[in-house]
């Protein structure tokens, strides 16, 4: 039994094979990580782990400059992505929890604990879409609409994570 979904995606029936072998959809499903049959999401972000890992030991300047233009990106290729596969927010589209997870862990230490509790409240955050979240992932379509509840689920983890560490629980 796979892990990976082998049946058809989106309105437009498109294969695993298709969505690995065409630059965007590989890009807008994390690298593969949304073909993920339960939890692409989660996935998604997982798969932002070694991308974080890679650019968090570059530099502040670096760091953010590179956040932000996977951020925008984002837009066209999350939008692209959903035209693509004719649908709307796919639960495979995931390149909106890599760029999540990067604006969460903005200005965090690097290390295994703030990974991992950053990690966590990106998650909480992104699943329960609290307000204005679920109000604007309702309201924004396109590729704005797909990137723009992970970008404020990120932002409302990255000021929580940075609490827990001024507070020294991490």
């Amino acid at each position: 039994m796979s892990i990976f979904l082998n049946s058809r995606l989106g309105k437009n029936n498109l294969t695993p094979k298709q969505i690995l072998s065409d630059p965007i959809l590989f890009l807008a499903f994390g690298f593969g990580s949304g073909l993920a049959k339960k939890a692409p999401g989660t996935f998604g972000t997982l798969a932002a782990v070694p991308v974080y890992c890679l650019i968090a030991q570059t530099g502040i300047i670096f760091y953010s400059l590179l956040t932000v233009i996977v951020t925008v990106t984002g837009i066209w290729i999350c939008g692209s992505a959903a035209e693509k596969l004719d649908e709307h927010d796919f639960g495979g589209i995931v390149w909106d929890e890599i760029a999540g997870f990067l604006i969460t862990m903005w200005l965090a230490p690097f290390n295994w604990k703030t990974i991992a509790v950053g990690f966590l409240l990106f998650r909480l955050f992104d699943i329960v879409k609290l307000w204005p979240i679920k109000w604007l992932d309702r309201k924004i379509k396109g590729g704005l609409g797909i990137m723009i509840d992970d970008v404020l689920a990120a932002v409302f983890a990255g000021i929580l994570l940075q609490i827990t560490i001024h507070q020294g629980w991490i």
